[in-house]
Protein backbone atom coordinates (compact mmCIF):
# COMPACT_ATOMS: atom_id res chain seq x y z
CA UNK A 1 0.00 0.00 0.00
CA UNK A 2 1.54 3.49 -0.65
CA UNK A 3 1.82 6.18 1.91
CA UNK A 4 -1.09 8.23 0.62
CA UNK A 5 -3.26 4.73 0.82
CA UNK A 6 -1.73 4.62 4.79
CA UNK A 7 -2.89 7.96 5.41
CA UNK A 8 -6.64 7.21 3.68
CA UNK A 9 -6.62 3.92 5.65
CA UNK A 10 -6.02 5.98 8.68
CA UNK A 11 -8.74 8.51 8.87
CA UNK A 12 -11.56 6.05 6.28
CA UNK A 13 -11.62 2.07 7.63
CA UNK A 14 -12.31 -0.13 4.83
CA UNK A 15 -15.49 -2.52 6.25
CA UNK A 16 -17.29 -4.36 4.61
CA UNK A 17 -20.98 -4.72 5.06
CA UNK A 18 -23.50 -7.97 5.23
CA UNK A 19 -23.34 -7.79 1.39
CA UNK A 20 -19.49 -8.02 0.61
CA UNK A 21 -19.63 -4.48 0.02
CA UNK A 22 -17.03 -2.61 0.43
CA UNK A 23 -18.13 1.03 2.49
CA UNK A 24 -16.36 3.64 3.96
CA UNK A 25 -16.48 4.90 7.83
CA UNK A 26 -15.43 7.73 8.53
CA UNK A 27 -13.20 8.12 12.05
CA UNK A 28 -11.75 10.76 12.46
CA UNK A 29 -14.27 13.89 14.36
CA UNK A 30 -12.15 16.67 14.92
CA UNK A 31 -15.02 18.54 15.89
CA UNK A 32 -17.47 15.93 17.62
CA UNK A 33 -19.99 17.19 20.64
CA UNK A 34 -18.74 16.36 24.46
CA UNK A 35 -19.78 13.25 24.40
CA UNK A 36 -18.87 12.05 21.21
CA UNK A 37 -15.05 12.91 21.00
CA UNK A 38 -11.97 10.41 21.91
CA UNK A 39 -10.79 13.25 24.88
CA UNK A 40 -10.12 11.48 28.08
CA UNK A 41 -10.97 12.28 31.56
CA UNK A 42 -7.93 13.59 32.28
CA UNK A 43 -7.86 16.48 29.30
CA UNK A 44 -11.31 17.04 29.79
CA UNK A 45 -10.72 18.22 33.54
CA UNK A 46 -7.43 20.36 32.34
CA UNK A 47 -9.26 21.67 29.87
CA UNK A 48 -12.77 22.89 31.74
CA UNK A 49 -10.28 24.17 35.09
CA UNK A 50 -8.12 25.85 32.96
CA UNK A 51 -11.16 27.80 31.75
CA UNK A 52 -12.87 28.13 35.02
CA UNK A 53 -9.03 29.73 36.11
CA UNK A 54 -9.24 31.99 32.37
CA UNK A 55 -12.47 33.11 33.66
CA UNK A 56 -12.30 33.86 37.07
CA UNK A 57 -8.81 35.63 35.77
CA UNK A 58 -11.27 37.76 33.43
CA UNK A 59 -13.47 38.14 36.50
CA UNK A 60 -10.93 39.59 38.65
CA UNK A 61 -9.28 42.26 36.38
CA UNK A 62 -13.30 43.85 35.55
CA UNK A 63 -13.48 43.78 39.05
CA UNK A 64 -10.44 45.10 39.98
CA UNK A 65 -11.43 47.83 36.89
CA UNK A 66 -14.92 48.86 38.67
CA UNK A 67 -13.49 49.22 42.36
CA UNK A 68 -11.11 52.06 40.69
CA UNK A 69 -8.73 51.77 43.50
CA UNK A 70 -5.11 50.46 43.30
CA UNK A 71 -5.57 49.75 47.68
CA UNK A 72 -8.52 47.20 46.46
CA UNK A 73 -7.17 45.84 43.69
CA UNK A 74 -3.99 44.74 45.49
CA UNK A 75 -6.77 43.13 47.75
CA UNK A 76 -8.38 41.23 44.83
CA UNK A 77 -4.54 40.49 43.03
CA UNK A 78 -3.78 38.81 46.77
CA UNK A 79 -7.05 36.86 46.75
CA UNK A 80 -6.24 35.48 42.83
CA UNK A 81 -2.56 34.85 43.76
CA UNK A 82 -3.86 31.85 46.46
CA UNK A 83 -5.85 30.62 43.24
CA UNK A 84 -3.28 29.97 40.78
CA UNK A 85 -0.80 27.80 42.36
CA UNK A 86 -3.83 25.33 43.04
CA UNK A 87 -4.89 25.24 39.14
CA UNK A 88 -1.14 24.55 38.54
CA UNK A 89 -0.81 22.02 40.94
CA UNK A 90 -4.63 20.51 40.00
CA UNK A 91 -3.83 20.68 35.83
CA UNK A 92 -0.28 18.97 36.17
CA UNK A 93 -1.67 16.32 38.61
CA UNK A 94 -4.45 15.56 36.35
CA UNK A 95 -1.85 15.10 33.67
CA UNK A 96 0.44 13.11 35.36
CA UNK A 97 -2.20 10.84 36.14
CA UNK A 98 -2.93 11.05 32.74
CA UNK A 99 0.13 9.63 30.99
CA UNK A 100 1.89 8.08 34.01
CA UNK A 101 0.70 4.17 32.05
CA UNK A 102 2.78 5.42 29.18
CA UNK A 103 5.69 6.96 30.80
CA UNK A 104 9.30 4.78 32.21
CA UNK A 105 9.32 5.36 36.50
CA UNK A 106 12.93 7.07 35.52
CA UNK A 107 10.84 10.17 33.14
CA UNK A 108 7.94 10.17 35.99
CA UNK A 109 10.73 11.13 38.64
CA UNK A 110 12.76 13.44 36.50
CA UNK A 111 9.10 15.34 36.32
CA UNK A 112 8.32 15.16 40.10
CA UNK A 113 12.45 16.31 40.57
CA UNK A 114 11.48 19.40 38.55
CA UNK A 115 7.74 20.42 39.66
CA UNK A 116 9.45 20.26 43.24
CA UNK A 117 12.06 22.54 42.24
CA UNK A 118 9.26 24.90 40.35
CA UNK A 119 6.93 24.66 43.74
CA UNK A 120 10.38 25.57 46.50
CA UNK A 121 10.75 28.32 44.28
CA UNK A 122 7.13 29.69 44.15
CA UNK A 123 6.41 29.03 47.72
CA UNK A 124 10.08 29.73 49.06
CA UNK A 125 9.93 33.48 51.62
Amino acid sequence: MSYVGNICEAFWGGAQDNLGQARIEWRYKPFGRLGESDMSKFLLGMVLLRMISGTLEITAALIMYRLNSVEKALIVNSMLAAVGPFVLITTTALGLIGIADRMSYSKLLWIAAGLTCLFIGIFKR
